[in-house]
């Protein structure tokens, strides 16, 4: 299963020495539905933190929220903004040649 999670490939490409893939997947759907991995991860914080393994301050969250997809630029060439006569240029920096 960490292999399968580790290579991000699908079920049915998982080696031949994993096993069936369906007996490996049934496996870990049954843990994941159980709260194994849940409780395992509990479990190895909590050990880690009174070992004082984890410095709680130093958090990083990667989070990536989009954008809707009208909420992007006006368009390749410019054009007006909020309705005023402005107009947006692409620099020369990123124009296409």
């Amino acid at each position: 299963m960490i292999y399968k999670i580790r290579t991000g490939m699908p079920w049915r490409d998982l080696p031949d020495r994993y096993g069936p893939w369906q007996t490996v997947y049934t496996r870990f759907r049954r843990y994941a539905l159980s709260g194994v991995f849940t409780q395992a991860l509990q479990q190895i914080q909590a050990q880690a933190d009174a070992a004082d393994d984890i410095d709680w301050l130093v958090q990083i969250d990667s989070t990536i929220v989009r954008a809707h997809q009208h909420a992007a630029a006006t368009g390749r060439k410019g054009g007006c903004v909020g309705g005023t006569n402005r107009t947006i240029r692409p620099s020369a920096d990123h124009a296409e040649v």
